[in-house]
């Protein structure tokens, strides 16, 4: 299906595109009931299978406000951060669900191009830090990275990075799962910068 001009066609046509906001906060706003949760209480996660509704909200409130790129509810979406709640084999159905929010909120704005970009955030373990190792990191991102590219995102996003070897592994599987399925798409990465100008590792 085609969903219009590419992420990277739109950016070179409009030079600077406005990203959505938090995701957490806002739910914490809701104070949802305990059975909104799924069980998973304090996992936004599980809320992607639990209440898609209020996600989709959430996106949808970005979109009215002007975003162009709204982030899948995914941050802790990999499977070392999921198994702290239980969810650790659900980390591609999570992701794919979340994914499959934003990309429904996304195509109900009609005016514009929108874009799903698919998060993952640094997780909970560091390779660096002696935490994990790098083959840990990168078989916990790989089923969220399937699942988000199962709910057709248009791009990844790597978000508040502290470390370059957690920074690798995922970027490793990435790589991998767009070359397995013959696709390209771009990648971006933020990082997290203590005061002193260094990363927390």
């Amino acid at each position: 299906m085609n969903r219009g001009p590419s992420f990277i066609d739109y950016l070179r046509k409009r030079a600077v595109l406005i990203l959505d906001g938090a995701m957490g906060t806002e739910i914490q706003k809701l104070s949802l009931a305990d059975d909104a949760w799924g069980g998973h209480p304090g996992c936004t996660e599980a809320l992607n299978l639990s209440a898609p509704d209020v996600i989709g909200n959430i996106h949808r409130a970005y979109l009215a406000a002007g975003a162009d790129v709204i982030e899948t509810n995914t941050f802790g979406a990999s499977a070392a951060v999921l198994s702290e709640y239980g969810l650790g084999d659900e980390a591609r159905s999570v992701a794919r669900a979340a994914a499959t929010i934003a990309r429904e909120a996304a195509a109900g704005i009609k005016e514009r191009p929108c874009f799903v970009a698919g998060s993952l955030g640094p997780g909970t373990k560091l390779p660096s830090l002696g935490h994990t190792d790098f083959d840990g990191i990168y078989n916990a991102y790989l089923p969220a990275v399937e699942g988000l590219l199962d709910g057709g995102i248009d791009l990844f996003l790597l978000e508040t990075c502290q470390d370059p070897l957690q920074i690798k592994a995922c970027l490793c599987a990435i790589r991998d799962a767009l070359a397995w399925r013959k696709l390209n798409m771009p990648v971006a990465a933020s990082v997290t910068v203590e005061t002193t100008g260094t990363l927390l590792v």
